[in-house]
């Protein structure tokens, strides 16, 4: 019996090119109102997932992400999201798309058809049993991604999966389960619609309670993020502000000398902070 793809069902709306744009955007933003509600009822199931990770990263493993089109290209943002943001290593996190770099931008033909690509993949990252590979794929019948969590099984690699339909492929060979049912698309199967939000609320939520409970977040302040342009020092420096009750010109001379809002921060706790 062949799954029944929700991802490929008929729209709720018909005669889409006789409608007004403003009817149009309207509906768009009726439609994607199901996403964050559909969201919420996958939470036991994020939770479960990030609590057995957490662990596994704190050991030394680390996180990869395979998908294909759409779903690669979000697993590939939040990894890339990961380094800048909270400070981690930049191979912590992996975002790894079917047909490989040139698919980030450009379609590239049948590469998710290949059952046994995402292994090979995996396997230039020398990826072992500390690991973790999250499967991402609206519909949950891409190859691509089936063929790389049936080997990470095989190969005792805990797996996870997102996917918006029940009882997929990708959930047979996924230690943890992530489905999330948002229900036709606003255009007929166009899945980088409502799917594509819900996989990045969902990375979202894992990477962000990943590096809150592996202590790269301090109350609620970003302090090991990369000073990589003028905003994010200006960010640091109010940072620092808050945190310590001092003014601009300090907490800037501070930032300047220390290089890390938590180097800063940990210096003043421990008061080895001289004056400036």
């Amino acid at each position: 019996m062949s799954l029944l793809k929700v991802t490929e069902q008929e729209s709720n709306h018909q005669h889409l090119e006789q409608k007004p744009i403003g009817e149009i955007l309207y509906l768009i933003n009726q439609e994607d109102g199901i996403v964050p509600l559909a969201v919420s009822k996958c939470i036991p199931s994020i939770q479960l997932f990030v609590e057995a990770l957490v662990p596994r990263i704190q050991r030394g493993g680390r996180l990869f992400y395979i998908g294909a089109g759409t779903s690669g290209r979000l697993g590939i943002l939040d990894a890339s999201e990961c380094p800048p943001t909270f400070g981690v290593s930049h191979d912590l996190v992996n975002g790894i798309i079917a047909g490989g770099d040139l698919a980030i931008r450009k379609a590239v033909e049948f590469a998710e058809d290949d059952m046994d690509q995402a292994w090979k993949d995996l396997k230039t990252f020398y990826i072992d049993e500390l690991d973790t590979v999250v499967g991402i794929a609206a519909s949950g019948t891409t190859p691509y991604v089936i063929g790389g969590l049936k080997s990470c099984q095989e190969n005792k690699i805990s797996t996870a999966c997102i996917c918006c339909n029940e009882g997929s492929p990708i959930a047979a060979f996924a230690d943890h389960k992530i489905e999330c049912i948002v229900g036709p698309e606003f255009v007929t199967g166009s899945t980088r619609m409502k799917s594509g939000t819900a996989q990045k609320l969902i990375l979202n939520m894992i990477s962000t309670s990943l590096m809150i409970s592996i202590g790269r977040v301090k109350g609620n302040r970003m302090v090991d993020m990369q000073l990589t342009n003028e905003k994010l020092v200006e960010r640091g420096i109010r940072m620092i502000q808050l945190e310590c009750n001092i003014n601009y010109d300090t907490a800037k001379e501070l930032l300047v000398k220390y290089k890390s809002v938590r180097k800063v921060l940990t210096e003043i706790e421990g008061n080895k902070v001289k004056s400036i």
